[in-house]
């Protein structure tokens, strides 16, 4: 597992649009020594930036040739970059957030937050408490408290800076604060019920078509989409009714329908044949004609 490896520094808005840029034209951008000073950030900043990257699977860190490390823009990269480059549709920020949380590298303190940890609000430092015990439960090795405190609290500025109008830190907000899944008052951080008009249905579509794919399934039971890891009750804090409200939502889709089946025993929902890259590049195109 992973921790402490964005410097401290929380996503920015306008970073995943730099940071692609810059290394389709060269895949060892971050590797060259003026890299910093082309890119506007500093030193810190860009291996922040580097790891915010890969955390959301915009870029995959790969070894070339010759051994030295890479960095090639995901298919999942182009399509935001194309479409979407400045994560103005709330799909895309809750696709980045669902990238970061799926798994548990490399953004452990995410997966666990969002995966893990049932409470619904507690105090920040009963928060990095539970935190510390679950990584000591899990962790072979000694991991610094230090570093555990400083992923809870770039953690929370990730879902909240930029939230209100007094945010001090407004004009570097979060590109992922508009999914209003995390709320932090008084020292008191409190989970907040994912509601489909902040999430997107496009995102959720995609998260399930996603998850298809790594699990090698071909039905998901409602039950699992409200209470398995990596799906949506979990990731995006949604609870059996507003889950089922957008599952009934994904039935009329005019292409790429799902097939939800509601029985006395089991509640289940087939997947159309698509990959998620694929609806997902189909979505974009849409909402772009649209807004044209």
């Amino acid at each position: 597992m992973a921790y402490g490896q964005h410097q401290s520094f929380y996503l920015r808005d306008r970073w995943l649009s730099k940071g692609i840029k810059n290394l389709m034209e060269d895949e060892r951008f971050f590797y060259n020594k003026d890299s910093f000073e082309i890119i506007g950030l500093g030193k810190n900043m860009l291996q922040s930036l580097r790891f915010w990257l890969i955390a959301t699977r915009i870029v995959q860190e790969k070894f070339n040739g010759e051994q030295k490390k890479v960095h090639h823009v995901t298919p999942l990269g182009e399509i935001i970059y194309r479409f979407d480059r400045f994560v103005r549709f709330s799909d895309t920020a809750s696709i980045l957030h669902y990238e970061l949380t799926k798994e548990r590298e490399p953004a452990t303190a995410w997966y666990w937050f969002f995966n893990i940890l049932r409470q619904q609000s507690l105090l920040k430092e009963e928060l990095l408490q539970l935190f510390v015990e679950w990584v000591s439960r899990e962790e072979k090795r000694e991991i610094s408290t230090k570093s555990l405190k400083r992923d809870i609290e770039c953690l929370i500025k990730l879902y909240t800076a930029g939230q209100t109008t007094f945010d001090p830190e407004e004009v570097i907000q979060s590109p992922i604060y508009k999914i209003s899944l995390l709320e932090e008052k008084n020292g008191m951080v409190r989970k907040r019920d994912g509601r489909i008009e902040n999430i997107g249905v496009a995102a959720l579509m995609y998260s399930l078509l996603d998850y298809r794919e790594r699990k090698g399934v071909e039905t998901i039971a409602v039950d699992e989409i409200v209470t398995e890891e990596g799906l949506w009750g979990r990731i995006f804090n949604m609870n059996r009714a507003t889950v089922v409200n957008a599952l009934e939502i994904l039935t009329n889709h005019p292409v790429y329908k799902i097939s939800f089946t509601r029985t006395n025993n089991l509640d289940t929902v087939k997947l159309p044949s698509i990959s998620a890259i694929d609806y997902l590049r189909y979505e974009y195109e849409r909402k772009v004609e649209t807004l044209v």
